[in-house]
């Protein structure tokens, strides 16, 4: 189902954590919701949720303003669940399952999950990436239309991560629709079909990820080693040099640039071409690495 927000307002007293922010979710996509810390992010995602009330907006589900069952029909995968001490997996399932009307058949949630081998295990003896797919089965248990995922990954390795992000896939292919808190860029970039940046409480960028990218960064960069430097600026091509001992070019048509540094008689070896990326597009619009907040 789409979700729709509508000149969304919060205010804590005189401060103004959320100013203005609209956007439109379609049905059945991956929709990224990022942000640096202090950017409004985070409160604007609790009112989605439900958790907090706005001071004025609107929030529209499936094109009408929420019902009282709308909490029956969106999950929530906190970034981090307290569950009762010694509760097995199992029990997490069948007690969550019980407090709706209308839950998924927890074999289903189960498989998809992929919590087979966990089942009869207490909760507290799990790795990072089982604990993270249980509280992902959690959040499906009552067969959700919407379901948030909110730093979903946040500590697992990068094997537990490839994994999770698989499920996340899956979960789409349902045609669920998600939306995604993340400071991996990498993620973002995979799984968000679109997604929007807030700062300082507005949305500053909103689009698809590869959009959004060629909008804002329309050179390609190009990185040669250090040793470079003589030949590059003997030849009257600018550059800059970084911290990472690195010369950047930031050129046009690569062919082009190639074929130029080739009749120069410069050496292509050791040169890489580097893509833009979304954690460069938070620092070229915020000042700050999401990751690093």
């Amino acid at each position: 189902m789409s979700l729709d927000v509508l000149n969304l307002y919060k205010n804590y007293g005189p401060v103004q954590a959320v100013r203005g922010v609209s956007f439109h979710v379609k049905p059945g996509i991956c929709f990224g919701l990022l942000g640096p810390n202090g950017a409004g992010k985070s409160t604007v995602i609790e009112i989605l949720e439900d958790v907090k009330n706005p001071t004025s907006g609107e929030i529209l589900f499936h094109k009408k303003p929420r019902s009282s069952d709308y909490k029956e029909k969106i999950g929530i995968q906190f970034q981090s669940t307290s569950l009762q001490d010694f509760m097995k997996v199992g029990e997490a399932l069948k007690t969550f399952s019980d407090f709706y009307k209308a839950p998924a058949k927890i074999e289903d949630i189960v498989k998809m999950c992929q919590l087979e081998d966990i089942w009869d295990r207490d909760h507290r003896h799990l790795s990072g990436g089982q604990r993270k797919r249980l509280l992902l089965g959690l959040s499906l248990i009552n067969n959700p239309d919407l379901v948030f995922l909110d730093e979903p990954t946040t500590g697992l390795d990068p094997s537990s991560r490839r994994m999770f992000w698989e499920l996340v896939k899956n979960i789409k292919q349902q045609g669920r629709t998600i939306i995604l808190t993340t400071h991996y860029m990498d993620e973002a970039y995979l799984l968000c079909d679109e997604m929007i940046v807030v700062d300082h409480g507005k949305v500053i960028a909103e689009g698809v990820p590869d959009v959004l990218l060629k909008k804002y960064f329309d050179r390609n960069r190009v990185w040669f080693p250090l040793s470079y430097k003589d030949s590059l600026s003997r030849q009257g091509i600018s550059f800059r040099e970084l911290d990472t001992a690195k010369l950047e070019v930031q050129t046009g048509d690569l062919s082009v640039f190639f074929e130029e540094l080739m009749r120069k008689g410069i050496s292509l070896q050791e040169i890489e071409i580097r893509p833009y990326t979304l954690d460069d597009l938070f620092l070229h619009l915020t000042g700050k690495s999401l990751k690093g907040d």
